[in-house]
């Protein structure tokens, strides 16, 4: 039988992700891009994966360019399921 405390501790860790802003065209959604470097597998070359999340900006506060601090929550609409937690860096 699983520990009541230890099950909620463990629901409760969300995953972050840090990114840049490519877009913030939509009311009150960023589109977030985070960039990953990773070996292949069978070859071992460096290569860079992209990965594109819709995040949720309550305030509309981040603009294009921003690095953004970003953590999983629960589906807002069919792609949206982050939301923005912080700015890092502001573009110039």
């Amino acid at each position: 039988m699983i520990d009541r405390k230890k099950s909620i501790i463990l629901r409760n860790i969300r995953k972050q992700r840090q990114g840049i802003v490519i877009s913030d065209k939509m009311n009150k959604t960023i589109l977030v891009s985070e960039i990953k470097k990773v070996k292949h597998r069978y070859y071992g070359k460096s290569i860079l994966k992209k990965k594109i999340y819709m995040v949720h900006d309550e305030k509309n506060i981040s603009k294009n360019g921003d690095k953004v601090n970003i953590m999983e929550i629960r589906p807002m609409s069919r792609k949206k399921c982050w939301r923005l937690v912080s700015i890092l860096e502001k573009s110039k």
